[in-house]
């Protein structure tokens, strides 16, 4: 009887000693470990959502601003827990692997939660390729304002547009992506967890801009965050809680995570471990960056936290710009998968077509590479509509909150909360399924909170923006 393609894996991969050099899947062995799973979890986390952290606190007040941001924290890292054991079913130790996010909701929740999750899903990722976008083009415009203003004075005027930043971020993301296994350019993956770690600076930075902005400027923090009127401090209310939860939205990758490290010990005890490490260092670090940030800007807290410093330190531009790039870097890496799920349903529905899977071999001098016609035309279209997009939706806080809001509550702390419950078979109105459910409710208020709050703060602004004029 001919062997089968795990167990013919199987036998090649075992070495000359007999040691034994793949996993159970029949893949090679994982080597993660607790370490390499904290630094994914904390690479992920420390992104786009950090910069408006402060103005979040700020608008907020330190009350409500630092306990949002722990019960948002505490609750995607207690659901994310729970996601550790989910990776294998129906036994989260021995049994078969979930490879990502969809496999495991469609084992344990059905095929039509599997659907629902996959639009909001394909909706989240549409989303955040636009506000991907206009952070980009805010981080770079920070740089190009923070060289105007270090050249030509603090009372200089230096108001520039961010449309000539989006169109270059999205010729960039059109090259990138007719890349081919963008997945395996380790090097760059090693690039954007530099970069990322490298916002990590700021807070340095912050702590000395806080000390020297409030004793040369006093400027004013409250318990209640900024006076507004009462109409206006509840729109403001929620765009903050909306910002803080799509900070803490990283659960989405944990598969991808989970699936790097070694079989032994078991993959959901070591995941859970380097969930608490690098969950309580985000924590720690989020709530550096919004208090450090709300007690250098008080009440004027900008939204994007890195585009706030005056020039009362010249010497640490460069240390801004530095920031700056590095979010840059960061998000250029991260667009780069939410294309591929259209074209994985493309060629699943059409896999005799040559438009769908041929690859065309393509040589510009010594670079050789593969080119699809499909993944050319649909990439470049994509980045154009979404480009496009960007320009018309300025608005920082307010994006940022609406991604929040499409994430938070249904990806992040819903469905993992089911799913155990559904590995568990925890019973209905027993003390311990309540404590889940309020752990949800809670949840979705935040969510349908930011939601609304998002929406009115993106009509008011599109009300009164002028399309492809704006400079600030």
């Amino acid at each position: 009887m001919a062997l089968s393609e795990v167990e013919a894996e199987f036998r090649h991969g075992v070495s000359e000693s007999g040691e034994v050099l793949v996993d159970d899947d029949g893949k090679l062995k994982r080597t993660g470990t607790v370490w390499t799973a904290c630094a994914h979890i904390i690479t992920a986390s420390i992104g786009a959502g950090v910069l408006s952290l402060a103005w979040a606190m700020a608008q907020l007040g330190w009350l409500a601003g630092i306990f949002i941001l722990l019960f948002c924290t505490f609750a995607a890292g207690y659901a994310s827990t729970l996601l550790a054991d989910c990776y294998r079913f129906p036994d989260p130790v021995s049994g078969k692997r979930n490879y990502s996010y969809m496999e495991a909701v469609k084992v344990y929740l059905g095929g039509t939660m599997n659907k629902i999750c996959g639009w909001m899903l394909y909706i989240n990722l549409a989303t955040i390729g636009v506000g991907f976008t206009i952070i980009t083009a805010k981080s770079l415009l920070a740089i190009q304002k923070s060289n105007c203003h270090r050249k030509y004075g603090e009372d200089s005027t230096c108001m520039f547009s961010s449309i000539p930043h989006m169109v270059g971020f999205g010729i960039v993301e059109i090259f990138l992506s007719q890349l081919q296994n963008f997945h395996k350019l380790t090097w760059l993956s090693k690039l954007a967890a530099t970069m990322s770690c490298m916002q990590l600076l700021k807070s340095d930075f912050l702590l000395l801009r806080s000390y020297q902005y409030q004793v040369r400027h006093g400027g004013t923090t409250s318990l209640a965050g900024v006076e507004q009127s009462s109409s206006e401090k509840i729109w403001m209310t929620f765009i903050a809680a909306g910002d803080i939860a799509f900070a803490c939205s990283y659960a989405l990758v944990l598969f991808d995570i989970q699936d790097t490290l070694k079989s032994l010990p078991p993959e959901n005890k070591v995941m859970k471990r380097a969930v608490v490490i690098g969950g309580l260092t985000m924590a720690l670090l989020f709530t550096m960056c919004g208090s450090f940030g709300y007690a250098a800007f008080g009440n004027k807290t900008p939204e994007n936290l890195l585009a706030g410093f005056g020039d009362e330190m010249p010497w640490a531009f460069w240390l801004l710009d530095l920031a700056n790039f590095g979010i840059v870097v960061h998000i250029v890496v991260l667009c780069q998968p939410v294309s591929r799920i259209v074209e994985l349903l493309a060629t699943s529905r059409w896999p005799k077509s040559n438009f769908f899977t041929k690859e065309n071999p393509v040589g510009l001098g010594n670079m050789k590479f593969n080119l699809n016609m499909f993944r050319l035309t649909w990439r470049t279209f994509y980045v154009v509509v979404v480009t496009v997009i960007a320009m018309a939706m300025p608005s920082f806080t307010n994006m940022l909150a609406l991604l929040g809001a499409i994430g938070y509550w249904p990806l992040i702390v819903y469905v993992p909360i089911e799913m155990h419950i559904a590995q568990n078979k925890i019973q209905k109105l027993t003390l311990r399924w309540f404590g889940l459910q309020l752990l949800s409710f809670l949840s979705l208020l935040i969510s349908l909170a930011a939601a609304s709050g998002s929406i009115y703060g993106l009509h008011k602004g599109l009300s009164a923006y002028k399309l492809f004029q704006v400079k600030e």
